[in-house]
């Protein structure tokens, strides 16, 4: 898959099928953007484009994340920044000069609420005028529901700040996760029995619900059960930093330095300040037992029996 950070950088002179659209998860509404380009761009034998506006905020799926994610999907991913250019281009001029003279597109794919062009006129209604003029086939894909109510990046940040981790994992279609590398921390976790891993959150991307986390963790690419807090670690620092630590089950390696993924699975509890360290290691030792059940699908608990 070719990458580029901006327009100028694609020489393409073929013809494309394109999305576009922020793509900042990729969840299950992008994915039928995605599955429609890739089935057009097959059919005619065109290549394959997803254009994504980086809007430079806080998002549910880093760059590289998302690059990753569309790796063996697309033919091209095009993150283009946000600029005061593309923010005040006519609606009309981005459908020349992008999406036929840089993009030479044959067929274009959008969502049925997809905005564009200075002030937000250019709309799917207005790529369907001009699709005959211009010669180019569009495609609007609706929305994806769940529970009656469309799948959105809103509906997913609103899950996730209620630590609704398996509603955020229904909506996107896969875990939600966070990648990192992890760092030298104090050691106390070794000190009582569950060597763990602090993982800090990349750049913008959004943090879950602070609490206790049943997850899986890849180091190396090899998935462990395990538990994680994400938060500030109240109880042994009065430093404000956000992280991630995680303890991984049976991986007995030296994981520092190394980018790990912690896929979220379910809330456990929420994070809290304990009186002693002695408090700490006892209901870290009862949120293990509970990660253990659940991974343990014969003998499930509900997230109240892992809060003594």
């Amino acid at each position: 898959m070719q990458y580029y950070t901006d327009i100028q950088s694609y020489q393409g002179t073929g013809r494309t099928v394109v999305t576009l659209g922020k793509f900042d998860s990729l969840h299950r509404g992008h994915q039928k953007l995605i599955d429609c380009v890739q089935k057009y761009a097959s059919s005619k034998g065109d290549y394959s484009i997803v254009f994504a506006f980086d809007m430079q905020r806080d998002t549910l799926l880093t760059n590289e994340e998302r690059r990753e994610r569309l790796k063996g999907k697309v033919d091209c991913l095009i993150q283009c920044p946000f600029t005061e250019e593309i923010r005040e281009m006519q609606a009309e001029a981005f459908i020349e000069d992008i999406l036929l003279r840089k993009f030479h597109a044959s067929c274009i794919v959008v969502g049925s609420d997809f905005r564009f062009g200075y002030q937000r006129r250019g709309n799917a209604a207005m790529l369907a005028q001009f699709a005959d003029r211009y010669g180019y086939h569009l495609e609007i894909v609706d929305k994806a529901v769940y529970s009656g109510r469309e799948i959105s990046s809103t509906y997913i940040r609103e899950a996730l700040a209620a630590g609704d981790v398996e509603l955020a994992g229904e909506l996107l279609g896969y875990p939600y996760y966070m990648s990192g590398k992890v760092e030298y921390g104090r050691q106390l976790g070794r000190k009582l029995g569950f060597p763990t891993m602090n993982v800090a959150p990349e750049n913008r991307k959004i943090v879950p619900k602070y609490g206790v986390y049943i997850c899986r963790i890849l180091v190396d690419g090899v998935p462990f059960e395990g538990i994680g807090n994400v938060g500030t670690k109240p109880t042994v620092t009065d430093d404000l930093r956000v992280l991630n630590e995680v303890h991984a089950f049976d991986f007995h390696g030296d994981a520092y330095g190394k980018k790990v993924i912690v896929e979220f699975c379910k809330f456990a509890r929420p994070e809290r300040k304990f009186a002693s360290i002695s408090q700490l290691k006892e209901q870290v030792e009862w949120d293990i037992e509970c990660a253990k059940q659940y991974f343990n699908r014969d003998s499930l608990v509900s997230a109240a029996e892992c809060r003594p």
